[in-house]
């Protein structure tokens, strides 16, 4: 049994914290030793500090820790952040600066080309890209994407492995927990939905490019495909659903593309890593599904569902995804990150 490695979160108060928190509690790999957040909540217990929004209460071994500043000398191995973008950039460098590996959630260093953009099951080889970054030694970064593409992409690599992509539209019906706590309010949201999200369909556009490109010479070749999209708050508690159509390279049958979902070969799939769900994509042929509150929490929140895939009149083929966009698309997504890291020799005990 591998000693288990030492972990820091950064933003640990807030939701995206609070899902690490949650995540990583009797992890076999890894151990919180350290909680960071603002300046206002240091100095306090877990208990204390976070407005705590689970529905299972906070771990025993966590709630009397004490919050400290987001400064380096955090007692670790690696951290895991949360931090919200308006502060991340200059924090996560420092850390990396500092020497720690840093897994990040949030949307700073994602599109630097330098910094892998990360889902396991889709371009595990991208973590190369670590070895061009010059932070202090042995500091990185790693991000994963935003909690919107990481469904989109999931879904489209076995079709554009298998028939390549032209064109994909996407319209997103997103959980209210994406907007962090307290989020929208509920004058807005309840009997209406918001049909914008600041940013968000920029990074639907732009990362799904990188994420599903190749890396060649130490520089990723971005896929070359139109995305369209649109995105849409909806008074859902969890779990973002998507209606994609696309265009493919080479024509397919709606058989022919479910095949290539089953059939996709998990490239992580006998690595053994804890958090990687099985199955990896779960096919529905029932039209009724997915569903948010029946569907986001399959392999522990790691699964990504699709269903009714069928022809496109405009497009070639069409279909609904969904992904819970808290545990895949953020601190599920990071930890798994972090998993592969292990796995890859990037990650060790200081």
């Amino acid at each position: 049994m591998m000693e288990r490695l030492r972990v820091g979160i950064l933003g640990a108060t807030g939701a995206v914290g609070q899902q690490f928190v949650r995540l990583l509690a009797g992890h076999p790999w890894f151990e919180i030793t350290a909680l960071a957040a603002s300046e206002r909540s240091a100095g306090r217990s877990y208990t204390e500090a976070a407005n705590w929004i689970g529905s299972e209460p906070i771990p025993d071994e966590i709630a009397s820790m004490i919050v400290q500043v987001c400064d380096p000398g955090l007692e670790c191995d690696f951290v895991f952040s949360g931090l919200d973008a308006s502060v991340a950039g200059a924090l996560e460098g420092d850390f990396a600066r500092a020497g720690y590996p840093v897994i990040s959630n949030a949307r700073n260093f994602r599109m630097e080309p330098d910094v892998p953009l990360l889902i396991p099951e889709v371009n595990p080889g991208h973590t190369a890209l670590i070895d061009q970054q010059k932070w202090g030694t042995g500091g990185f970064i790693v991000t994963n994407p935003n909690c919107s593409t990481v469904g989109l992409v999931c879904a489209l690599k076995p079709l554009a492995d298998a028939f390549g992509l032209e064109s994909v539209h996407v319209s997103t019906m997103q959980a209210l927990s994406g907007a962090g706590y307290p989020g929208v309010s509920s004058l807005d949201i309840l009997g209406n939905v918001v049909p914008y999200i600041g940013g968000e369909e920029d990074k639907l556009e732009t990362e799904p490019l990188k994420l599903l490109g190749k890396l060649t010479g130490g520089v990723v070749q971005p896929l070359h495909t139109v995305i369209s999209a649109q995105c849409n708050r909806v008074a859902v508690l969890d779990g973002h659903l998507e209606t994609v159509s696309v265009r493919l390279t080479e024509p397919a049958t709606p058989e022919q593309a479910v095949a290539a979902f089953r059939d996709y070969p998990n490239p992580i799939a006998a690595f053994g890593l804890p958090t990687a769900p099985d199955p990896f994509i779960k096919v529905f042929e029932d039209p009724r599904f997915p569903q948010p509150r029946r569907q986001a929490g399959l392999g522990g929140g790691m699964t990504v569902s699709v269903g009714r895939v069928r022809p496109c009149p405009v497009q070639d083929l069409r279909m609904v995804v969904l992904s819970h966009n808290t545990i895949r698309g953020a601190a599920g997504g990071a930890i798994l990150n972090a998993e592969l890291l292990v796995h890859q020799g990037y990650l060790k005990a200081k």
